[in-house]
């Protein structure tokens, strides 16, 4: 059985998400939320400690999103081919495209992120976009077995950026001079572009890689992949 609190905490979730998407972090006060969740503010405080607890979880929710049904299909994309592994992956970077729901949401926070960025986002994606990350570079090291860590980090974040150019543009493709249909078949058929186009790279990359110098990462910074390829990986679903 659901708690009273239970439901009221989701309320307040995605009142803030719809606002947060809306108006950004800056322009969305605490008593806009109140108004469209109908709580008052102490429930906002007792379940996120005030506006910048309850962004964070927004954050929290919204890379969740974006990244845990893919990752949920880590071991099966395992045991695909490489090939039909990575247009599996293109195909759910690219389809925030099509969307016309709460995952249009998630992506309007990040565009948010990307013209007025927070601490708080900065923070918590350091946390929360690692296992995406570490499931991209798994990847990319089926293409290039050979290949240092930094470099397999730096091929994740080209693979995912070849979506985000898409993704984080869909507004302004979608309208002249460019004037693309962004629906279902729209993304059907650029994630069989664009696949085509990373695995003839990839696969060059394979034979250049193993007779390249090797690009070893700084000691203190060796488990764990820059900040900024976090963010980039996150942004992009």
């Amino acid at each position: 059985m659901t708690r009273p609190a239970d439901v009221t905490r989701e309320r307040i979730l995605k009142a803030a998400q719809r606002l947060f998407a809306d108006h950004g972090y800056k322009d969305t006060t605490v008593r806009a939320v109140i108004t469209r969740a109908r709580v008052n503010q102490a429930a906002i405080n007792y379940h996120f400690g005030g506006k910048d607890g309850l962004y964070r979880e927004v954050l929290r929710a919204t890379i969740r999103a974006l990244t845990e049904r893919q990752l949920a299909h880590a071991e099966e994309m395992k045991g695909m081919s490489r090939e039909n592994a990575l247009a599996e992956f293109i195909k759910y970077q690219l389809r925030p495209l099509a969307a016309r729901d709460e995952l249009a949401r998630h992506f309007r926070i990040f565009d948010w992120e990307a013209v007025r960025p927070t601490a708080i986002y900065r923070r918590l994606v350091s946390e929360e976009a690692t296992p995406f990350l570490s499931f991209a570079v798994d990847l990319m090291r089926r293409f290039m077995p050979t290949a240092d860590p930094r470099t397999l980090t730096m091929a994740a974040i080209w693979l995912v950026g070849q979506c985000t150019v898409f993704v984080r543009n869909r507004e302004q493709l979608a309208n002249p001079p460019v004037s693309l249909d962004l629906d279902d078949a729209a993304v059907e058929r650029l994630t069989t572009l664009v696949s085509a186009w990373a695995l003839g790279g990839l696969v060059d990359a394979q034979f250049r890689t193993a007779s390249a110098p090797s690009m070893p990462m700084p000691a203190e910074r060796s488990s764990k992949p820059a900040l900024g390829a976090r963010s980039e990986i996150a942004g992009a679903g």
